[in-house]
């Protein structure tokens, strides 16, 4: 299975920081941001991964991150996405890439503290299909909410004024080779964009969507709060499990709000 990360966007709520760069450039505790989705994924055992960026600063990723060798990879492939079309836009970019084969897809301004390397596992095992990771958290009404219905999800609802369970859909995706056929059948919503949740729902649909719970803590980075909260608790990660400074295992990445 190949990994993709999907760091594009303005940025515009991080505004001035990403003035002069890209959201996904600015530091987590000791690292730039795009570090620790890529980790996520070299953790799971992906070693052929995408960045999907845009924006005036995507050559910055280049001078970053060079050809991945850092992260033991041989490898690292780039895609520009035009514009704000969206996550399942952005994900459509990877087409190519996947060359028809699996693929797990990464928010790049989400941080975890655990490990996907079971679910991508699981995910592997399944005949076809889709597998997205979910979270217990308190204010499900922020995000994507599934509502699971005897041991299945019966639909994701985005940003519900009620949401049917507290289990928020986090920003990681596993999909086969039909993803890019789902994509193409997508009309833009309301804020003019192809959702990703329109994505999962064509899976639960036909049903072949699965689901795991994530582990530990989980938050994005996407604004002030939740940016200064991403590098706390990675710190204090770090503090506890004694991690030596510059160690670049796996502290990892996903979709979300802190859930400790």
């Amino acid at each position: 299975m190949k990994g993709v990360v999907l760091a594009g966007g303005t940025g515009s709520r991080l505004f001035p920081l990403t003035k002069i760069t890209n959201k996904h450039l600015l530091p987590i505790y000791d690292k730039p941001m795009i570090y620790y989705p890529i980790q996520t994924l070299v953790g799971a055992g992906i070693r052929e991964i995408l960045i999907v960026t845009g924006g005036r600063n995507s050559g910055d990723f280049l001078r970053l991150l060079v050809n991945g060798k850092e992260f033991g990879l041989k490898h690292l492939d780039y895609t520009y996405q035009e514009g704000e079309g969206g996550i399942a836009d952005a994900l459509g970019l990877a087409e190519h890439f996947a060359d028809g084969g699996r693929i797990c897809v990464i928010l790049g301004d989400n941080i975890i503290e655990g490990s996907i390397r079971d679910a991508a596992q699981d995910f592997q095992k399944q005949p076809s299909g889709a597998k997205i990771l979910l979270k217990q958290v308190a204010d499900a009404e922020r995000f994507g909410v599934a509502e699971i219905r005897d041991g299945r999800i019966a639909g994701i609802e985005e940003k519900p004024k009620r949401p049917k369970s507290n289990y928020a859909v986090t920003g990681i995706y596993m999909y086969d080779e039909t993803v890019f056929d789902k994509v193409r059948t997508l009309v833009p919503s309301g804020r003019g964009e192809l959702e990703i949740t329109d994505v999962n729902n064509a899976y639960i649909r036909e049903g072949s969507m699965t689901y795991a719970h994530l582990e530990g803590w989980w938050t994005d980075a996407g604004t002030f709060d939740s940016l200064l909260r991403a590098g706390n608790l990675v710190a204090g990660s770090r503090q506890r499990n004694g991690s030596a400074e510059g160690d670049l295992s796996p502290v990892a990445a996903s979709g979300g709000a802190e859930n400790i």
